[in-house]
């Protein structure tokens, strides 16, 4: 009983200081009051703003640094990665079916934000990518994945968007699925060869401002790396059917 009576106030106690860092408009790394200051605005035990600081140190909400104090943290996506990563791993049924949803998820993001890059990306960007293509051609005679390279493709893409949280997400879902193929030693990426050429019939299409082809390019792309985790799902883009070479 005593537990089930401490989680509420626990909580309550969370939310005061999240409440006094956006009050004090305290942005990532700014100290934060000292134990003895929280329990005097809060009124709460040591103890209680122990255990709350522990709770949202684990959210990333605040960086606990043991002999200096406690810090606004950076509030980033780790915690929603490890808790998917764990998610996907506790399903000991079906791996290549956690895999397929991650993918899903961030095919469903990457297909409709490509559409917007279509329109938005600048000549610059696009040299930046089919510089990042050129390497993958370079490294593809190794025979060897070169899975940072198609990660930083992706987080170069979607730069003309302007939007800080694009990146961190689909770079979540990258952590993710890389984590959960490398626990189940699944083959997380089709032949080097592959890869490089789906890459670079998407910068094709973007060059040529083809909405539709740059969508489709995408979708290839995605199907290849379904086809290679061990299962042709059922998908959710709109190119599905007919969408090339290997496909599911």
């Amino acid at each position: 009983m005593r537990r089930m009576s401490e989680e509420p106030r626990t909580s309550r106690i969370q939310r005061q200081v999240v409440q006094l860092i956006l009050d004090r408009r305290l942005t990532a790394g700014a100290p934060l009051p000292t134990e003895a200051a929280l329990m005097e605005d809060l009124g709460v035990s040591r103890n209680s703003v122990r255990e709350a600081l522990k709770a949202l140190q684990a959210l990333d909400i605040v960086e606990v640094r043991h002999g200096y104090g406690t810090y606004v943290g950076r509030a980033s996506l780790t915690p929603l990665v490890d808790g998917l990563t764990f998610r996907a791993l506790a399903r000991h049924d079906d791996d290549t079916a956690a895999l397929a949803e991650i993918l899903q998820v961030r095919e469903v993001l990457e297909e409709g934000l490509i559409r917007r890059v279509a329109t938005t990306a600048t000549e610059a960007e696009l040299d930046r990518l089919e510089e990042v293509v050129a390497r993958m051609e370079s490294a593809r005679g190794t025979g060897r994945s070169f899975p940072e390279l198609d990660r930083e493709f992706h987080e170069v893409l979607y730069a003309s968007l302007g939007n800080d949280l694009v990146p961190q997400l689909l770079a979540a879902f990258w952590t993710v699925f890389r984590r959960v193929s490398g626990a189940r030693g699944l083959p997380g990426d089709p032949p080097p060869e592959i890869t490089a050429r789906r890459h670079r019939d998407i910068v094709t299409a973007l060059r040529a401002r083809d909405v539709e082809g740059a969508q489709r390019a995408m979708a290839v792309h995605f199907r290849g790396i379904e086809a290679q985790a061990g299962r042709g799902v059922r998908g959710v883009g709109r190119f599905r059917h007919g969408a090339g070479e290997g496909g599911a």
